[in-house]
């Protein structure tokens, strides 16, 4: 499979509205099998999936499904002929699979968002480093493939394995520099959910998306999900490589929350994603008549569990009133939410949405903060006018 050209089309900008001021972005379809997407680097590629996107649809299209890459060496094509997924390490036999080999096996689907453990980095204050993502950095899709489980008995996983380890066919822009590689634990590989994934939303991968086969992780942040995996190794001890010990850590506090400037606190993996929600048919701004009955409408997800509900307040989070929740995809899936409401008072007023997990995990309404700008969650706020 090669790497088609991009159709052209006109690149513009985009306004994120950013606390510090708004960053002005190019929105770009420059990109192959790619159509507008916000551009936030250009090597490795960076794209941000635009906003309003995520009104259209619970599934994100994917042409517009945000890219992220960590090295800048990426196939720009790939025979699919001659892959070949290898299993091995600490296993009865190692495998060398064909991709026929794994549409022979037993088919698998789930739908789960997708999303970048940096999502909404841009809006942390005081700003830390990295990708300046707005709220795009995420995507929900219908996953097709088979399941890790499967694969992994195939090949027949030895007693004492603790781990394991996943890496994929881009490479390190200099020759010191580590593989990208990610761990699970044996348990979490082997629960039956963890997938192999070779199509998207009934299309096969796009290539900057992961072709030919993708790590499905539902429920934890997208640095597991590693893309274009080619390397499964089953581990009898703890992978302590860069991208697993070192690379990806949060605080070891609740929320992974610390002060600005706050040492000496310790650093773990991140995994678990958390419960958001958003208002997708309402801008920062846009104006409403007094008294008139307008509609909110919106995404939320619970994480790694389902939504439970989604609550809505149109005065700055005095009042909420519970909103009606739309079709269930599945507990990693978005869930599409709508409320009617009015706004009986002149003036800048504030709406806001919650979410609420099935497991009862809340969005909190104060933001975190970390050094590396991971896992914020807090209940979005949008500022609208009544004249």
């Amino acid at each position: 499979m090669a790497l088609v050209a991009a159709p052209a089309m006109a690149d513009t900008t985009v306004d994120l509205p950013f606390v510090g001021g708004q960053a002005k972005r190019l929105v770009t379809g420059a990109f192959p099998q790619k159509g507008a997407l916000i551009l936030q680097r250009t090597r490795p590629p960076l794209l941000e999936t635009p906003f309003d996107v995520f009104d259209h649809s619970v599934f994100t299209p994917n042409d517009q499904f945000f890219v992220r890459w960590h090295w800048a060496i990426i196939p720009t094509e790939v025979d699919v002929a001659s892959f070949r997924l290898t299993v091995r390490g600490h296993v009865n036999q190692t495998l060398t699979l064909s991709l026929n080999d794994i549409l022979a096996l037993p088919q698998a689907e789930l739908v789960a968002v997708n999303q970048c453990s940096g999502n909404s980095r841009g809006y942390f204050q005081p700003p830390v480093p990295g990708a300046q993502w707005s709220n795009g950095a995420m995507g929900n899709a219908r996953w097709t493939g088979v399941l890790l489980k499967d694969v992994l008995d195939r090949a027949g996983v030895k007693a004492g394995a603790i781990q394991v380890r996943f890496s994929g066919m881009d490479e390190p822009v200099v020759p010191d520099a580590p593989d990208y590689m990610k761990s699970l634990a044996i348990d979490h590989a082997r629960d039956g959910e963890v997938m192999i994934a070779y199509a998207m939303n009934g299309q096969q991968l796009p290539l900057l998306n992961g072709f030919p086969l993708r790590l499905i992780v539902p429920g934890w942040y997208s640095t597991y999900w590693v893309k274009m995996l080619s390397d499964i190794e089953v581990l009898d001890q703890l992978d302590t490589q860069f991208w697993t010990k070192t690379a990806y850590t949060i605080p070891d506090t609740p929320g992974g929350n610390v002060r600005p400037g706050e040492t000496g606190f310790n650093l773990v993996p991140i995994s678990r994603m958390l419960p958001r929600s958003f208002i997708t048919n309402i801008k920062e701004g846009d104006a409403f008549e007094i008294g008139t009955s307008a509609v909110a409408r919106g995404i939320a997800f619970g994480g790694d569990a389902g939504v439970s509900r989604v609550d809505f307040s149109s005065d700055g989070g005095t009042d909420w009133r519970e909103a009606e929740l739309g079709t269930d995809h599945g507990k990693y899936s978005f869930r599409q939410w709508q409320i009617r409401f009015t706004l009986p008072a002149r003036g800048k007023q504030v709406l806001m949405v919650r979410c609420t997990s099935s497991s009862g995990e809340v969005q909190g309404d104060t933001p975190i903060w970390n050094p590396s700008g991971f896992m914020r969650n807090v209940i979005e706020r949008t500022a609208v006018v009544v004249a």
